[in-house]
């Protein structure tokens, strides 16, 4: 499974490839910014997205839309310091499949992208 991770914080980026690296996920890719994500996928949709919201150049919500223009059905879990309800609502209409607010800690997201994955009939 190729899982993209998009997030302007190198940190953050290192924190999520440990996680899935402890979950057995080891074909990773990443951008810094939606721009970056958006030139990576034209040469082939990854399986699962891990996308922020606050970002330079496109923000992670631009990025949900642009991906939903192109596949309908890629999951995608926006990883992010945005708490309050309308922001997740938000995220929920441009089209996440689930939402993790960070920090996180290794069950939160390794139990939201296996929810997440188990929804969408996607072999984990």
């Amino acid at each position: 499974m190729k899982i993209m991770l998009v997030d302007d914080s190198r940190t953050i980026r290192n924190i999520e490839k440990n996680v899935l690296s402890q979950l057995g996920y080891t074909d990773i890719l990443e951008a810094e910014d939606g721009i970056e994500a958006l030139n990576q996928i034209a040469s082939g949709m990854p399986d699962l997205f891990l996308v922020d919201w606050n970002m330079p150049n496109m923000d992670g919500l631009t990025l949900v839309k642009k991906i939903r223009e192109q596949d309908k059905n890629v999951p995608i879990i926006m990883v992010t310091t945005e708490a309050e309800k309308t922001r997740v609502v938000e995220a929920i209409k441009a089209g996440v499949n689930n939402y993790v607010v960070k920090p996180f800690t290794t069950e939160t997201l390794g139990g939201k992208i296996k929810q997440t994955l188990e929804k969408m009939g996607v072999p984990a």
